[in-house]
């Protein structure tokens, strides 16, 4: 049987058409093959089997714990050897072994340890005292839990199982995650993100990403407050040829690779420099592009200067009162951008944002650090946000406050932020008992920029409600603009490159709670590759293309300050 009868095959996989019933249109896909990093060892696919069937278990074994990560990697390593003569009694199931480790380790630290095994992923919620709760002990898959320190960080390398598509992620795609993942074991989760737009064209660096791409590590590192924990993870599934004698090959080919060594990683200016970069768009195209997207949003204005409600004016005249474009700079640098390295520059300036990174096997690496949540679900408790309009920080404080008051009082600004907390809230009260927001409008400042901002909190009716509040949500007024259909459609007619997974959600799913991003402030990056950085800007009645282009290079500053921009003086004689 030929590759094309079967299905796609991704990095020498065989991924079946499962197209069927899936909404939108999507073009097929050709497979680039080049090799970015060294790949860990073969994984299944959890996209083909029955999503509504579980697995037969899942479980969480807890050994005892160590004083440094080699003693870590030891005891696990000996504990996987113990469990290929003994494997549990079912024919599918997911098993994840813990070593919590006496010493706090960063896990950007371990990450940049490993060899460049690939996949790859991280996440770092945006602060300590908002990340998903408590680490868990879950032995054996009971409910018998320990509480203990904050979980900060989590790196991970290889694919216990992967789920990736060319269609659009669907309902059954996400039952075909959540079957490998529980209540019991909350620390099972499956990492990565979607694309903004899956109708649109995939340009070629996108395309081993697909339309959407989770994995669940086969080895993880957990960063907690004051400890750590190093855990490997096992999925096998007989009715996808996956065995337990399989999965256990291909985890322990991913051990031995693993280094037992951890360097503290600088956090410094990468030592590279910028040769060249380019826009696209140019100013020029971005001036016109802006231009026409306010004639369209001014055929909406006459009723919002009456005072109509935002959203019934949109609904009513279906033309888009806000629009946001986007920019994809890339950046050529005298030797290739580290991605690890640069993850651990953005966490300098992170301490009120997501940092996440997702390398598939033979793709670049998509790494950023995001203000903005989507959502954060913890059983029925479900959280989101609306940020929008953009203001640099000050240099002084009575600068800053000036801003800040500028921001707050301003009709565009206002006008822009409404856009998104309403439309937000209508979608929440669509699917929630109750909903609150709270506040209602404050300023979020960050390291650089500072935002309008509002907190939104409901209660879902069931937590299969998950995978409605995500399509609902997403893409938000921020990312996209308003009425989403109309503004989607003028961004695919007006940008000239594929977004990708750029503003698209990125983050995690786990048994008990979920916390999904949005992919903002993020850039692809690899080795000869060199960089794109990607940064949009909210279109509305009164925008000015040179001032929106100057916040996109506002917003793409935390890229550049990690590399330097000028080629020095010695370098320039010698070429």
């Amino acid at each position: 049987m030929t590759a094309a009868a079967a299905g796609l095959c991704i990095g020498g996989f065989i991924i079946p058409d499962l197209r069927k019933g899936y909404l939108g249109s999507f073009p097929q896909l050709r497979v680039s093959y080049t090799r970015y990093n060294k790949p860990c060892s073969p994984a299944m696919n959890g996209c083909q089997g029955a999503p509504h069937i579980p697995v037969g278990t899942v479980q969480t074994r807890t050994l005892p714990a160590v004083s440094t990560h080699s003693l870590a990697l030891r005891s696990l390593s000996s504990s996987v050897d113990r469990l290929r003569s003994d494997p549990p009694p079912f024919p599918s199931g997911i098993l994840r072994l813990q070593v919590p480790i006496q010493e706090k380790i960063e896990a950007t630290d371990w990450l940049h340890a490993q060899p460049e095994l690939l996949p790859r992923c991280f996440f770092s919620s945006r602060s300590q005292s908002g990340n998903s709760g408590s680490f868990v002990e879950s032995v054996n898959g009971d409910d018998s839990r320990l509480e203990g320190p904050n979980l900060v960080s989590v790196a991970g390398i290889g694919a216990a199982v992967f789920f990736r598509h060319i269609h659009p992620f669907s309902f059954d795609d996400w039952k075909s995650i959540k079957r490998f993942l529980s209540k019991k074991c909350p620390l099972i989760r499956a990492y990565g993100g979607i694309r903004f737009d899956p109708r649109a064209d995939v340009s070629s660096e996108w395309k081993a990403f697909g339309s959407f791409y989770f994995v669940v590590p086969q080895v993880e590192f957990n960063e907690l407050e004051g400890s750590s924990v190093l855990a490997t993870t096992i999925a096998w599934d007989n009715a996808f040829s996956w065995t337990w004698e399989k999965a256990i090959c291909a985890l322990q080919a991913t051990m031995c690779q693993v280094s037992s060594i951890v360097v503290r990683l600088s956090k410094e200016v990468c030592n590279t420099f910028v040769l060249s970069d380019s826009h696209v768009p140019n100013k020029a195209s971005w001036d016109d592009a802006v231009d026409q997207a306010l004639q369209l949003i001014g055929r909406a204005d006459s009723p919002l200067v009456k005072g109509q409600p935002v959203l019934v004016a949109a609904r009513e005249m279906l033309q888009p009162l806000k629009v946001v474009l986007a920019r994809s700079s890339r950046v050529v640098t005298t030797s290739h951008i580290d991605p690890i390295a640069s993850l651990a520059c953005l966490q300098v300036e992170g301490q009120n944002a997501y940092q996440f990174l997702l390398q598939p096997p033979d793709a670049p690496a998509f790494l950023g650090s995001t203000p903005e949540r989507l959502f954060h679900r913890k059983e029925l408790c479900i959280h989101s946000e609306a940020l929008a309009a953009t203001r640099a920080r000050g240099g002084s404080k009575a600068q800053d406050l000036q801003i800040e008051l500028d921001l707050l009082s301003s009709p565009k600004d206002d006008f822009e932020f409404s856009i998104v907390r309403e439309s937000i809230q209508r979608k929440l009260e669509a699917l929630c008992i109750k909903v609150l927001v709270e506040p209602k409008k404050t300023v979020r400042k960050l390291p650089r920029i500072q935002h309008l901002y509002a907190q939104l909190s409901g209660q879902l009716r069931s937590e299969d409600d998950e995978f409605d509040i995500l399509s609902s949500l997403h893409p938000t007024p921020a990312v996209c603009g308003f009425p989403s259909e109309e503004a989607r459609l003028l961004i695919a007619e007006t940008e000239m490159f594929d977004r990708g997974m750029y503003a698209g959600p990125v983050g995690w799913f786990g048994g008990r709670e979920t916390e999904l991003a949005v992919g903002i402030r993020s850039a692809l990056v690899g080795k000869g590759f060199g960089g794109l950085i990607y940064a949009g800007a909210g279109i509305v009645r009164g925008s000015n293309s040179s001032l929106e282009w100057e916040e996109l290079d506002l917003k793409m500053s935390q890229f550049t300050k990690s590399i330097k921009v000028e080629v020095p003086l010695t370098e320039t004689k010698k070429s």
